[in-house]
């Protein structure tokens, strides 16, 4: 018993947290306003602070790609202004391996003019462009936002136009070396040859020439939807029947990591140039459009990051801790300044009190402290 009873005062004599009686506290007006502004200001933060703790970001992490023999999947719908039997695609890359349209590309005739629908998404689409070139932390917007589905894509027609199609649609996908290349498309169909390749241009008029054009959708690596890139909703029109539209391509290595997906995709930066193409005025060259890619050396890791739980409570604790202690020195520290101020100025409890004396007369001088009066 006595054992029990030395561990119990122990314990207690250990105890970090001593109680008070109730008949000692004595509570102000100025304390209980204190007591309320420090409970609203810690419901206030922590509500934020959950918000802060369901919010996510992006990490970005490099390193080199070491994978170069794999093959790079090419995904492109382009709208050009001529007739489908008239162009031609393919791909020829560094390593002189010629990649046909053939392999994996689709020509389809429509009508080059927009409808008022799909008019209003390019420029949408155009006017997030320009959004993103302008703010590019709404990148991660868009890496949290994807979901694996079909891609983003010019919606279809809503009317029925009366007059037959004059242009061409290619549109599909290929799958190339990961070496520098060049797709391009151009007057003729493409035939293999030794030294490379050549198109079938000679029996086609250069009247019939019209590259202007619209690239609906230009990616690499796998599709995901909710990816803008750079190039998708571009148009561009040509003012002469020989001209040569340039696209310089440089494309970066990513893998996405999110709540939503897990990709291996790749973003890319482009550089345009056009130019018409005049013999006479020494500009030469081959009249149609060209893009040439590079792939870059390094690869990027795109992660999505959440806080975690157990720091979420420490910042928890902090702000309600953090509250409790300021609130409390501020109130210490105004009550000892408003006891100065009052104690000169004779305010308040510190105002002399008026003493009526035995004789009838008033005595305005503030009275002895004797024991009795402390009690």
């Amino acid at each position: 018993m006595m054992r029990r009873l030395n561990r119990k005062n122990l314990v207690q004599e250990l105890d970090a947290f001593p109680k008070v009686p109730e008949s000692y506290v004595e509570t102000t007006a100025s304390g209980g306003t204190v007591s309320l502004i420090a409970f609203t200001t810690m419901a206030v933060l922590a509500i934020l602070e959950f918000f802060v703790y369901q919010h996510t970001w992006m990490k970005y992490e490099y390193e080199v790609d070491k994978d170069f023999s794999s093959k790079l999947r090419l995904n492109i719908d382009v709208t050009v202004a001529m007739r489908c039997q008239y162009i031609g695609a393919d791909v020829l890359d560094l390593a002189e391996t010629m990649v046909a349209a053939s392999d994996g590309l689709t020509y389809e005739p429509v009508h080059f003019d927009l409808s008022p629908l799909q008019r209003i998404w390019q420029r949408t689409l155009l006017h997030i462009q320009s959004r993103l070139q302008e703010e590019h932390s709404l990148q991660d917007v868009l890496f949290k936002s994807v979901f694996k589905g079909a891609p983003t894509s010019l919606p279809p027609r809503e009317d029925n136009p009366s007059q037959p199609p004059s242009a061409c649609r290619i549109h599909g996908h290929l799958y190339v070396n990961k070496v520098a290349g060049n797709f391009h498309i151009t007057v003729g169909k493409a035939i293999p040859h030794p030294r490379g390749h050549a198109h079938l241009a000679a029996l086609i008029s250069h009247d019939t020439y019209n590259f202007s054009h619209r690239v609906d959708h230009l990616s690499f690596g796998e599709e995901i939807p909710g990816i803008i890139n750079p190039l998708d909703g571009t148009e561009k029109i040509s003012v002469e029947h020989n001209h040569m539209f340039q696209y310089f391509i440089t494309i970066v290595p990513t893998k996405l990591k999110t709540h939503k997906i897990s990709a291996d995709t790749h973003q890319f930066s482009v550089t345009e140039q056009e130019r018409v193409i005049n013999h006479a005025t020494g500009s030469h060259g081959v009249s149609g459009i060209f893009m040439k890619y590079d792939i870059s050396s390094l690869m990027v890791t795109v992660t999505e990051q959440h806080m975690p739980f157990w720091q979420f409570l420490v910042r928890l604790c902090g702000i309600i801790g953090g509250i409790f202690s300021t609130t409390g020195m501020v109130h210490g520290l105004v009550g000892f300044l408003v006891d100065i101020v009052c104690c000169r100025f004779k305010l308040g409890t510190y105002k002399p009190k008026d003493v009526s004396l035995l004789d009838g007369h008033v005595n305005n001088h503030t009275p002895l402290i004797t024991e009795n009066n402390k009690h």
